[in-house]
């Protein structure tokens, strides 16, 4: 499945006695870079957050999830209080106080208002029911998560799947007057050998000549470099149909189109052929700001 590396899933329900919210946004990124906030009493899951993305097919992509996750029910814990970050917040809270002369409203409630000053224990069997119950809502989450990147990426697939269409077409043209091209450079170059022969008081032999000139028509021909680019459009359909990963294959063969129209256009003399390329190399060059999107 063709997928954008940008996306965005959300997800919130009540499990087994917790309320969690789970949110799931990604940009465009060379690896896997996987950023996880999570409730401060509940860090102890973090380290999973990565490898289940993983496990569920995303391989690209700045992603960053936030877990909130708050106590519903009663539980079978024990909360206390962390003197150390509790100290350094209230230090803080003063110094904003007496610093900036602001009303002083510091009281247990507003102070408990940052959960951060909790701490839970939980029994160790407690860790992995609470990573069952996060997980529920975990996976909802990025299913649409996926979900948008599925949609987004088909999108972007049928849309280039249209310019290597509209590519196509435009190296059938240039196939046409590349023919005729050769035939006129061969032409050309035939008289202008003639008459410098003939400056020279020299008569010509023609087979040579023309076979001279064929060689030299044949260096400027560009049907080789028109049959990879052909090759390359069918490898393009191979790996946006093979349900992979495809970012990284299609830009390395984006790089192998622009060298073969590249070379065509260097080897063309004709106007109307140089424009074309221009249009080509301008279409491809879309296409890849399009691949920069894909996982």
């Amino acid at each position: 499945m063709i997928r954008s590396m940008t996306g965005f899933g959300r997800c919130r329900e009540t499990v087994d006695g917790l309320d969690i919210t789970v949110e799931i946004k990604s940009v465009n990124s060379r690896f896997l870079d996987c950023t996880t906030k999570i409730s401060r009493a509940y860090g102890y899951l973090e380290e999973r957050i990565k490898p289940y993305l993983s496990s569920r097919g995303v391989s690209r992509g700045k992603v960053d999830v936030w877990i909130s996750i708050e106590v519903a029910d009663s539980l079978n814990t024990e909360i206390t209080v962390d003197e150390g970050y509790l100290k350094g917040y209230l230090d803080a809270l003063y110094l904003l106080r007496d610093r900036y002369g602001l009303r002083d409203d510091i009281s247990v409630m507003t102070v408990a208002r940052n959960q951060e000053i909790f701490k839970i224990k939980k029994p160790e069997e407690d860790i992995e029911r609470d990573w069952a119950c996060v997980k529920v809502v975990l996976d909802r989450a990025t299913d649409a998560f996926l979900a948008v990147r599925a949609r987004e990426g088909e999108s972007l697939a049928a849309d280039m799947r249209a310019k290597i269409g509209s590519i196509g077409e435009k190296v059938d043209e240039i196939e046409k007057l590349s023919e005729s091209d050769i035939g006129s450079y061969r032409d050309r170059l035939a008289e202008r050998i003639r008459e410098a022969l003939k400056d020279n008081q020299i008569t010509p032999d023609e087979t040579r000549l023309l076979t001279e000139c064929a060689i030299h028509a044949d260096k400027v021909a560009v049907d080789e470099e028109l049959v990879r680019l052909r090759t390359h459009f069918v490898a393009f359909e191979t790996i946006l149909s093979s349900g992979e990963p495809v970012g990284r294959k299609l830009d390395f063969l984006l790089q192998e189109m622009n060298r073969e129209i590249n070379t065509t256009g260097s080897k063309c003399n004709d106007a109307r052929i140089a424009q074309i390329v221009v249009n080509v190399k301008c279409e491809l060059e879309k296409i890849r700001e399009q691949i920069q999107n894909l996982e």
